[in-house]
């Protein structure tokens, strides 16, 4: 199948893969919850007669498609999740559940794997090897993809590659955005609880202010960032809730926050944790309050292998032109458990662009008037299944 052809049919496809689409956005589901999303999965897939794996690490799908002959395996990946946000559209296809939307394009991941697998489903005859399509829960949290691994995703047949993609409303529809190596950050996250002694407003040296306090922690926690680590070495420190206190006129006895860390290079990751319960803890004893931390560590950085980038931007350039692939030129500091995916095979994870201006869709991910221009889905399921047959073809 040349190119063209193949986009000419993801072109056919495009109303199915809408439909599709439409109806995950208008029944979002959050991580681990995605059942009815899951069960849609498995039906099409059925339907194509395609090899169903159900309920793998939870409630993700495992797609297995044959070639004519054993060969090589690639795994195609897409996330299911929604988010816990209150969505802020007049489209026909908004959310159905208050409190939840697909605001950061998962559904339309969802649907245009459904429509790689319509497109590999009929020519499994003309490619040798195998084609596995991972439908991956909890993207957003705590994490579908360790568990899918734990259940053999990647297993029987074994995984030799692993492609994905994100939709991304800096790129505009018919483009792709591909980098190589590093391409995300190890987001990993803290609570911190400043305990101090309550009392009345009016007598504050009668006390431990755990806001004032909390205060001075947020402030020198900061100077992590810009005065232990070497400027050219990318890290964020971000306190993004404090609570604490009853009232106006009382004196807090205790405030909790909660945040995050995103690194880029793992010998700087392994130091922040120390580096926060030593500032903290210096801040804290300064002020005659007492601290307790807990610090998780999320998911690793997404490293792109040199030689399956390199197929996907081929195939890229295949389907959409030389105009249609945009290099990325740094990485991002949002975190991805594609790469959870990659550490157990090559991988690559590149950007789909779904900005359009006169369609409304600019609005960026985890905003309440995050859509994209659904045009796209053609292009990335085109992408993904040119890269899936040149990987197997050895081109």
């Amino acid at each position: 199948m040349n190119s063209k052809d193949l986009l000419a049919q993801a072109n056919k496809l495009l109303p199915t893969m809408v439909a599709y689409r439409r109806q995950f956005h208008q029944h979002p589901e959050l991580g681990m919850e995605e059942f009815e999303t899951a069960a849609k999965v498995a039906e099409v897939l059925r339907s194509l007669d395609i090899e169903v794996r159900e309920h793998v690490g939870g409630t993700g799908v495992v797609g297995l498609i044959r070639g004519r002959a054993p060969g090589k395996t690639i795994a195609i990946r897409a996330d299911m999740d929604a988010l816990p946000i209150l969505e802020e559209s007049d489209q026909p296809y908004v959310s159905q559940i208050p409190g939840k939307m697909h605001a950061c394009g998962h559904d339309g991941h969802t649907a245009g794997l459904l429509g790689v697998a319509h497109l590999l489903a009929g020519c499994r005859d003309q490619f040798a090897g195998q084609i596995k399509l991972l439908f991956q829960p909890a993207e957003e949290g705590p994490g579908g993809a360790a568990p899918m691994v734990a259940d053999g995703a990647m297993e029987d047949p074994h995984v030799d590659a692993v492609i994905g993609l994100h939709l991304n409303n800096d790129f505009r529809t018919g483009q792709i955005g591909v980098g190589y190596g590093i391409m995300s950050a190890a987001p990993d996250s803290f609570q911190i609880t400043v305990a101090g002694v309550g009392g009345h407003g009016a007598h504050p040296h009668k006390s431990v202010d755990a806001v004032a306090v909390a205060a001075q922690v947020v402030t020198a926690m900061q100077t992590i960032a810009s005065r232990e680590v070497d400027p050219v070495d990318p890290i964020v420190v971000t306190v993004g809730t404090i609570n604490g206190g009853f009232r106006g006129n009382v004196i807090a006895p205790s405030v909790t926050m909660t945040g995050t860390v995103r690194t880029l290079n793992p010998d700087l990751r392994a130091t922040v944790e120390e580096r926060i319960r030593r500032v903290v803890g210096g801040v804290c004893a300064a002020m005659r309050a007492k601290e307790t931390i807990t610090y998780s560590y999320g998911y690793p950085s997404v490293v792109n292998e040199d030689n399956i980038t390199r197929v996907v931007e081929a195939a890229g350039r295949k389907v959409l032109g030389d105009a249609g692939v945009v290099a990325i030129p740094k990485p991002s500091m949002g975190g991805e458990d594609f790469s959870i995916f990659a550490q157990q095979a090559p991988g690559c994870f590149f950007r789909l662009g779904g900005r359009n201006e006169a369609k409304g869709t600019i609005w960026p991910g985890h905003h309440p008037r995050y859509d994209f221009d659904e045009d796209s889905l053609q292009y990335g399921a085109a992408v993904l299944v040119q890269a899936a047959l040149d990987f197997l073809s050895g081109a």
